[in-house]
């Protein structure tokens, strides 16, 4: 089956292609984040318009690329949540009216389902079952994960997500958006001694996260390097280290507490913040100690694109799902209530 799918959930517009037997033929992405920074986050119907210019464009790059036409086509996959509502709406409005004048099925997938199956676009690819931990700018969230729409949530953030806490810290300093990589790298040159800040909710059972007191710590930090002699860029270095410190470690955390209640040996991380090479490490340091195994997708595929959605989709139309007449989006949309797929391939060694 192949199957060219479209992801337009927030501010990147994605484009792909996947075949069954012979995998990503193509893919393309535009990132609209040089248009959102000057407003320090994304602008809902800035970026709506802008998947309407660049879709039809990419679409027509990724066929070329891959050396098809419609007519080689068995699908279409589609985000339809969750996301912006206006975003959402371009690409199952898009991917509706293509499929029926190519007389082909249409299926929207769940964008969260996509990065947590982003990592079986790789060689080698994980097995089920796993644990997989999803970060990225609006979700953080730990998942047992016993096969594709098998899925048990575990834990996640009651307030900001962890790429959120990222961003709003980055703000503070007056580093440009999206604030995570900027962290980073600022991160690099810091004093590890300098600062401490919290674990949030590490002193307590449970799987949920809170990343809000952590922010706060950050805030009055912040304000008083400023009150004191000016916040420098040593002072910023030195606040992005512990606050990276924090957020890493509090990740890990959590991940070994689902793998001990769970028994599983393999873990996923994905999405945006899942590009982080701090924890990176710490998590391969972390599977190393209890002898498991950690996977992630490559650098291009943590951030939204469209190959994930091709293969999540490509999963589900082979699996014979596709919608009905309606177009539907789900701007908040709970995975526990997706379909699960049957006859699905599952390790021995959980």
């Amino acid at each position: 089956m192949r199957v060219l799918a479209i992801e337009s959930s927030c501010d990147e517009t994605g484009i792909a292609i996947y075949d069954s037997e012979l995998g990503l033929l193509s893919h393309a992405l535009y990132s609209q984040i040089e248009m959102h920074a000057i407003y320090g986050g994304v602008v809902p119907e800035l970026a709506s318009r802008d998947h309407i210019r660049k879709s039809i464009p990419l679409i027509k790059q990724v066929l070329a690329e891959a050396r098809c036409t419609s007519d080689d086509l068995d699908g279409i996959a589609y985000t339809s949540g969750p996301g912006l509502a206006g975003a959402l709406l371009v690409g199952a409005c898009l991917a509706r009216s293509l499929a029926w004048s190519w007389g082909i099925p249409a299926l929207g997938i769940h964008h969260m389902e996509g990065h947590m199956l982003a990592p079986l676009l790789e060689d080698p690819a994980p097995q089920f079952p796993f644990v997989a931990l999803l970060v990225s700018g609006g979700h953080t969230q730990l998942v047992e994960v016993a096969g594709i729409g098998q899925y048990q949530l575990l834990g996640e953030s009651i307030d900001d997500a962890a790429g959120e806490a990222f961003d709003k810290t980055a703000k503070m300093m007056d580093l440009p958006y999206p604030g995570g990589p900027h962290i980073a790298r600022l991160a690099a040159n810091g004093n590890p001694d300098r600062f401490v800040f919290p674990r949030p909710m590490t002193d307590r059972p449970g799987l949920d996260f809170s990343f809000s007191g952590l922010k706060t710590s950050a805030r009055n930090t912040i304000l008083k390097c400023q009150q004191e002699s000016g916040l420098n860029e040593q002072d910023k270095a030195d606040i992005a280290f512990s606050f990276e410190r924090a957020v890493v470690e509090t990740l890990a955390i959590k991940c070994k507490r689902a793998l001990l209640q769970t028994g599983h040996k393999r873990l996923v991380i994905a999405g945006g913040v899942s590009a982080n090479k701090t924890l990176r490490k710490k998590l391969h340091e972390l599977m190393a100690k209890v002898r498991g195994q950690v996977f992630y997708p490559r650098p291009e595929f943590c951030t939204d694109n469209g190959a994930m959605i091709a293969y999540a989709g490509c999963q589900r139309l082979l699996a014979g799902q596709k919608d009905g007449e309606e177009i539907i989006i789900h701007p908040r949309w709970p995975m526990d209530q997706l379909q699960a797929v049957e006859n699905q391939k599952e390790s021995n060694d959980g």
